[in-house]
C-alpha cells in the first residue's frame, strides 16, 4: 500500500498525548493504551519512540511494522495488526464519504472530520480502531502485549495518522489512490444517471379524499405468545450446554422481543461486543461475565468500564463512553457558563474546567461531565486507576449531573 517511511515526526519528549497532536491521532494512541493493562511496558514503549529506536516503517493492508532497537545489537522486527474493512464495509464508508461534498475536501486538507467518523460507525464501519482490534506482534522474547518494541512502533505511528488521515484507510485495506478512485467512479455513475421523470400526480384534496373512501382496516395486534422459561428437554451430555444458561437466554430473548414490540429499537443494531456489555450490564453473575469478556476477547477494566455505562445509560451510555463527538458549540458555552456560575456556590476554592469536544472536565476534582446525542450529560469519576468511570445516571441539566457525584470527591 505505501512504501517505507524514511523518517517519523519526533514527537516532544515528554507526555502521553505528546505523540498525537489530533484527535483521530488520540484515538489511536488511547485505542493502544485501552488495549492493555501494562502500563510499564508502555512506558518504555514511549521512552524507545521518543529516542528514535523505530525504523522505517512499512504500512500495509491490516498492519503496521517496523525494525525497533532494543538491548540488543540487532533490532527486533515488530509489527501491529488491524482488521481490514470487508468489501460491503468500504461501500458503505465510500458512500458515506460522498454523502457529504465536504468530507472528502476534510480529507485532502489533512483533516478527519468527526461526523464521518460517527456517521462511519453508527452504519456499523469501524475505521478508528478499537483496543481489542489492535494485535501487537515482536520476535523479541518479551511476553508482554504488546512489548515495549510493538508500543514504541504505535506510538510513532500515530504521527503519521495525525499528519495524514489516509493511513487509517490504509491500514484498513485500500490506499489514498484507491479511496479517491473508488469515489470520482461514484461521482461518475451519479452524474451519468438520468432522473425519472416527476410523475403528474393528483391534487392534495383529490387524493386525501380518495384514500378516505378507501381507508384498509388494519388489524387488531395480535395477544402475545405465552412462553415459559422451562426447556422442554435437557441439552445432550457433552454439548457444553447448561440448561440453565439456555433458559437465561431464553428469558433474554423473549424480553428483548416484548421491547421491539412496543416500540424500543434501541438495542436492535448491536454489535457482538455491545450486546455482550448489555448481558454483563444485567448482572447475570461472576461465571457469565467471566466468559463474556473471554469470549469477546475484550480487556476485564475496559468491559467493567462499558458494562457501569450501560447500566447508567443504555445503549446511548455506550456510546458516550466509547465514542467523543463534536457537539453544537452554543450548547457547550451554555453549558459552561451554568456550572461555573454553580461552582461559585459550591465551593470558595478556583475551579479549573476542562473542556474539549463534548467533555467538560473538572480536572483538579476528578469530574468529567460529556454531552451525549440525546442531549443529556453523563457523568464520569476519574478512579484510582487514572481511567474515567461512569458515576450516575444522566441528566439534562450539566447542573444537576455534576451536583450527582460532586459529593463523591469529597470536595
Amino acid at each position: 500500500m505505501s512504501p517505507s517511511l524514511p523518517g517519523q515526526r519526533r514527537a516532544p519528549a515528554r507526555g502521553r498525548r505528546a505523540f498525537a497532536a489530533t484527535w483521530w491521532g488520540q484515538a489511536w494512541v488511547t485505542a493502544l493504551e485501552d488495549s492493555t493493562l501494562d502500563a510499564g511496558r508502555l512506558s518504555r514503549g514511549r521512552t524507545y519512540a521518543r529516542k528514535g529506536m523505530v525504523g522505517p516503517v512499512t504500512i500495509a493492508p491490516g498492519q503496521v511494522k517496523a525494525a525497533v532497537q532494543g538491548s540488543q545489537p540487532r533490532p527486533y522486527r515488530s509489527s501491529v495488526h488491524l482488521p481490514v474493512l470487508t468489501d460491503t464495509q468500504w461501500d458503505t464508508l465510500l458512500d458515506t464519504i460522498a454523502a457529504r461534498a465536504g468530507h472528502l475536501a476534510a480529507l485532502l486538507d489533512g483533516e478527519m472530520p468527526a461526523e464521518l467518523v460517527d456517521d462511519a460507525r453508527r452504519a456499523g464501519v469501524p475505521l478508528l480502531p478499537q483496543p481489542t482490534e489492535l494485535d501487537p506482534d515482536c520476535s523479541c522474547p518479551d511476553w508482554g502485549y504488546p512489548c515495549k518494541h510493538a508500543a514504541a512502533l504505535c506510538y510513532t505511528i500515530a504521527a503519521t495518522i495525525d499528519a495524514d488521515p489516509f493511513v487509517l484507510f490504509a491500514l484498513r485495506g485500500r490506499s489514498r489512490e484507491e479511496v479517491l478512485a473508488l469515489l470520482r467512479a461514484r461521482r461518475t455513475a451519479t452524474q451519468e444517471t438520468a432522473s425519472p421523470p416527476t410523475p403528474t400526480g393528483f391534487p392534495a384534496a383529490a387524493a386525501y379524499t380518495r384514500w378516505a373512501e378507501h381507508t384498509p382496516q388494519l388489524p387488531e395486534n395480535p395477544a402475545p405468545a405465552a412462553h415459559t422459561a422451562a426447556l422442554p428437554i435437557t441439552p445432550p451430555p457433552g454439548s457444553g450446554l447448561a440448561a440453565t444458561d439456555l433458559e437465561r437466554l431464553m428469558t433474554d430473548a423473549a424480553a428483548r422481543a416484548a421491547r421491539l414490540l412496543a416500540g424500543d429499537t434501541a438495542d436492535l443494531h448491536l454489535t457482538r461486543h455491545q450486546d455482550a456489555v448489555r448481558i454483563a450490564a444485567s448482572a447475570p453473575g461472576p461465571e457469565w461475565f467471566h466468559h463474556l469478556i473471554e469470549n469477546t476477547g475484550a480487556k476485564p477494566a475496559a468491559f467493567a468500564r462499558l458494562t457501569r455505562a450501560w447500566r447508567h445509560g443504555g445503549a446511548r451510555g455506550l456510546t458516550v463512553a466509547e465514542h467523543p463527538h463534536t457537539p453544537d458549540s452554543a450548547a457547550m458555552t451554555a453549558a459552561r457558563t451554568a456550572l461555573n456560575t454553580a461552582l461559585t456556590e459550591m465551593t470558595t476554592a478556583p475551579v479549573s474546567l476542562r473542556a474539549w469536544r463534548n467533555r467538560l472536565t473538572l480536572t483538579d476534582h476528578g469530574i468529567q461531565l460529556r454531552l451525549g446525542p440525546d442531549a443529556r450529560w453523563y457523568p464520569y469519576l476519574q478512579e484510582d486507576d487514572g481511567e474515567w468511570w461512569p458515576a450516575a445516571p444522566a441528566d439534562t441539566d450539566p447542573v444537576t449531573a455534576l451536583t450527582a457525584v460532586w459529593q463523591r470527591t469529597g470536595t
